[in-house]
């Protein structure tokens, strides 16, 4: 696919297939973001890696037939595609089981990475895609040359696959942090900070020089925190399908949001209306291009993004 004239948002980490028990879906938190990103009207690329093998070329043809540019996604011919066992038991908690030494383990830094990262508006990245030394190394490089984009860490925690150093790394390379209610309480313990969302979000932008922290609450909505302003945005009740991938649209929407210069109570509300859409849909990446320009016209005309 050629070159976009929209702004660049990478999601740089992991793809994969989500594996249901009816199925496989394309996933990935940072890929979601991406995928996302692109339906919102950004030009989204993924920056990742699979084996080659079918389930790589698969992926990769979803995403060809959805718009995102494909070429930042290396090849591996030693390592398989990545796959995650989802257990659904309980649709708005689903569990995981995130299978090792595969191909996203292995994403290596290289020039064409540089120059991407160089042109890129916005990238997003998460701890999660941190869990081998290689993908980790590779990532970082990716940050620390993305200096003129908008870098935001989506704390995506995961079994045992993080530590404090790769949690302090990711928050000194970011411009914004978001993360769960949940996770606020694993990283209070973690980083010896209040555990009191809105003070734990002030310690973070002090501590690590962010512009902003966002904090998800499911259906009691999110929180946008910056130094000098606090936003509570309630969320709305949605029938739950799934909430596979609701938070990485709600990331990909407030990248969007916050590129788009909007307040952040327009932000706010846009994010919880994207997320709680995706949740009411099967898998992290429905097609919703349609539904979002409904949404995206809503918060310029000023109506609520759940109106539509």
């Amino acid at each position: 696919m050629g070159e976009s004239s929209a702004p660049i948002v990478v999601g740089l980490g992991e793809l994969l297939w989500d594996c249901f028990p009816d199925g496989r879906r394309p996933g990935g938190a940072t890929a979601n973001v991406a995928f996302h990103a692109q339906q919102l009207g950004y030009a989204g690329v993924v920056c990742s890696r699979v084996g080659d093998d079918d389930p790589g070329r698969d992926l990769l043809g979803y995403l060809d037939e959805h718009g995102l540019d494909t070429r930042y996604i290396q090849r591996d011919a030693d390592h398989p595609t990545g796959t995650v066992t989802v257990d659904l038991s309980q649709p708005d908690r689903p569990e995981y089981i995130i299978h090792e030494n595969v191909a996203w383990d292995f994403i290596t830094f290289s020039d064409d990475l540089a120059g991407l990262m160089g042109r890129a508006a916005a990238v997003c990245f998460g701890s999660l895609g941190q869990r081998s030394p290689a993908s980790r190394a590779a990532i970082q490089q990716c940050i620390a040359t993305a200096t003129g984009a908008l870098r935001v860490f989506d704390v995506n925690l995961r079994q045992w696959w993080y530590d404090r150093e790769v949690i302090e790394q990711s928050l000194r390379g970011a411009d914004i942090a978001k993360l769960n209610i949940e996770e606020v309480e694993v990283l209070a313990r973690l980083l010896e900070a209040p555990d009191e969302p809105v003070a734990f979000a002030h310690n973070l932008l002090v501590q690590y020089q962010l512009e902003m922290v966002c904090i998800t609450r499911a259906e009691r909505g999110c929180l946008l925190i910056e130094p000098d302003k606090v936003v509570d945005a309630p969320g709305a009740a949605v029938q739950v399908v799934d909430t596979v991938g609701a938070g990485d649209a709600f990331s990909a929407a407030l990248i969007a949001g916050r590129l788009r210069g909007w307040p952040l109570e327009t932000i706010a509300a846009f994010a919880n209306g994207v997320g709680g859409l995706v949740a009411s849909q099967a898998g992290a990446m429905p097609a919703l291009k349609e539904r979002y320009a409904v949404l995206i016209d809503n918060m310029d005309t000023g109506d609520t993004p759940l109106s539509s």
